[in-house]
């Protein structure tokens, strides 16, 4: 099946990626699928401990992607819904931007209003392509905290590729009023013409943002199913399902897509019932597990 078949062509590429195993992880659980950010510890601590404590109390469940700049950003975490709610912001965090960490393609960054270099607080954004011209040099530079796995980009780009609406103070009729004025480039699942239209089957919703057990405490099994998860989310969701267990088998099940992954004597098999009762093989837990490594998992 397909997902055997993308395997080899996908750890290639990612093998050639840099490995971020030991950084910590936040699993932002989208409509779409999860998009997992590796997180810079120890080159942001200030950004990331500002981050961080948004996800553990649990400030983006709910929220949504409020801007799309088509070939320029793509960003979250100003609003939940419903209803439509600014995310209470804690003091800004200090600017800790350097030009060694650029704000390039599939990097994860800080919003800040114009003119305040240590003005970021809930805001942040992923890079859709090399702006280090631009949010290098403005501002104070834009700190870069992050980056999105190489395979949780597909579902960032699947996003990046949605229609927009101008639900702001400046929209023609119907907008969302001043409060809302970040709300001028909001990408949408499905059209509105009216700001009450706005919702959780419209916008591109956020489920939960949580943190991802650090890589060195999971068995490899779960480090393969993380990454399966993100790589894979049309045949695993949703993600982040509890692992079980069952004679051998170490899985998880995925009620939406009513399949099973997991493991067993070393290798890594595929069940949907619905279409067959018959167990796939994936691969070697050893082979999946290089490509997840490589990934970042």
């Amino acid at each position: 099946m397909s997902l055997v078949l993308q395997r080899g062509v996908l750890a290639a590429a990612l093998m050639a990626s840099p490995v971020w195993a030991l950084a910590t992880m936040v699993r932002v659980d989208t409509v779409s699928g999860p998009i997992d950010i590796a997180l810079l510890d120890e080159a942001t601590p200030r950004t990331v401990a500002n981050f961080l404590a948004y996800v553990r109390r649990g400030a983006y469940d709910n929220s949504f992607f409020h801007r799309l700049m088509a070939g320029f950003v793509l960003q979250g975490g100003g609003f939940t819904i419903p209803p439509l709610t600014k995310i209470t912001t804690d003091p800004p965090v200090v600017n800790e931007f350097s030009a060694t960490r650029s704000n390039l393609r599939g990097t994860v960054a800080m919003a800040k209003p114009g003119g305040n270099p240590n003005s970021a607080t809930t805001e942040w954004f992923v890079n859709l392509a090399n702006n280090s011209a631009n949010l290098d040099n403005q501002n104070g530079g834009f700190t870069v905290f992050g980056r999105v796995t190489t395979p949780s980009m597909v579902t960032v780009d699947a996003f990046a590729a949605l229609s927009t609406v101008n639900a702001g103070p400046t929209a023609t009729s119907n907008g969302c009023g001043s409060a809302y004025s970040a709300l001028g480039s909001l990408p949408l699942l499905t059209p509105i013409t009216k700001c009450s239209e706005i919702g959780r089957s419209t916008v591109v919703l956020v489920n939960t943002a949580r943190e991802l057990p650090a890589a060195a405490a999971l068995s490899n099994t779960d480090r393969v199913l993380n990454y399966l998860e993100a790589a894979y989310p049309q045949y695993v969701q949703p993600a982040s399902p509890p692992t079980l267990n069952a004679n051998g088998y170490v899985y998880r099940y995925y009620a939406k897509s009513n399949a099973y992954v997991g493991s067993k004597d070393g290798n890594v098999y595929y069940l949907v019932p619905a279409i067959s009762d018959q167990i796939t093989l994936l691969g070697s837990v050893a082979d999946w597990l290089a490509t997840a490594n490589a990934a970042g998992y």
